[in-house]
């Protein structure tokens, strides 16, 4: 059986309609008018114990709404979801010892204790025994840099900072699943790479891992299986390699040349690829299927023309398959 199961998982939201100004306040509370808004509809979704997911989309797609009915944090309309054999709203305080959760707007921690002691409450509200707690606490430390933070007010930190904490604050009681919605946003560089490598570890070791985010180094670094959700559907399921070696053919290669030759020498050694002129002379950029020719192949071609002096090459992202499918320039099947 699966860890996480929803099936026919539907959320509307009940808006209220109403004019701008006081006579469209007076009016909507004499006839009041509200329209229905399907933030989730339909979705289906297996993930199995220890996967680490990616579940992207737009803004405004469902993502956020998905980890909230997983989390029990609000009921679906309809349909079913089961974490680990609970349903997560109607066993909230049980589901809740399994989960941990990070929203990156949104936080855990005490806006006016130091960061230390909503720690120590969050301990004590899960059970965490005392070697537990200082186990992971030298562990958060390692990686999030957590010492200097720790006597600081939670509403006194940084963006950044604060996402650190936030971060050990959801897995604090070890929990068997993890919802991280942006759990690197505000890290500077060297922190989000740790971040990536303790994630990594965390899969590792039997964690499940949920990810929504926008910065698809996350995705490419710690997940092997892509959602992609959009108007509240899962319109693509699979796993990432899959997706890449599907739709993110295309490989570019900048090549600099020790001589100018013209663009049309270069596209004629070059049939089946794309060629185009950098900014200097003798550089050129060959875009290829990665599949279909090899950057050794495109090597070969050109050196009859002139010695390649440089050479550098860029593989396909998965960062390029999304930014297509936003903006409607692709369609998974």
């Amino acid at each position: 059986m699966s860890l996480v199961e929803a099936s026919g998982l539907v959320k509307i939201f009940r808006r209220p309609v109403k004019d701008p100004g006081f006579r469209g306040a007076l009016r909507h509370l004499v006839a009041p008018r509200h329209r229905d808004v399907t933030a989730v509809d339909g979705v289906d979704l297996r993930i199995e114990p220890g996967e680490a997911v990616a579940y992207v989309g737009p803004n405004g797609a469902g993502k956020s709404t998905t980890v909230k009915l997983l989390a029990g944090i609000i009921v679906p309309t309809s349909g079913d979801v089961r974490v680990a054999g609970l349903s997560p709203h109607r066993d909230r305080i049980a589901n809740a010892r399994q989960v941990g959760v990070l929203f990156g707007q949104r936080s855990q921690l005490w806006w006016d204790l130091p960061v230390r002691e909503s720690f120590t409450l969050l301990r004590d509200m899960y059970g965490v025994s005392a070697r537990d707690y200082r186990t992971r606490m030298e562990r958060f430390d390692a990686v999030l840099g957590l010492g200097e933070i720790l006597p600081v007010v939670a509403r006194k930190l940084s963006l950044g900072q604060r996402m650190r904490a936030d971060l050990a604050a959801a897995l604090l009681h070890g929990p068997r699943i993890a919802y991280l919605d942006e759990p690197t946003i505000g890290l500077d560089i060297a922190v989000k790479d740790r971040v990536r490598e303790f994630l990594r570890q965390l899969r590792d070791e039997g964690t499940t891992i949920m990810l929504t985010t926008h910065d698809l180094g996350d995705i490419e670094d710690v997940c092997e299986r892509l959602v992609i959700i959009d108007h509240g559907r899962v319109i693509y399921d699979g796993a990432l390699a899959a997706v890449k070696d599907d739709f993110a053919r295309e490989r570019h290669i900048h090549l600099q040349l020790a001589s100018a030759v013209p663009l049309a020498s270069v596209a004629g050694c070059l049939p089946d690829a794309r060629v185009v002129a950098g900014e200097g002379p003798g550089e050129f950029t060959v875009t290829v299927d990665r599949f279909r020719q090899t950057a050794g192949a495109v090597i070969s071609a050109v050196l009859p023309l002139a010695e390649v002096v440089e050479l550098r090459i860029d593989e396909p992202a998965i960062e390029d398959v999304v930014r297509k499918v936003y903006a409607g320039e692709l369609r998974l099947a």
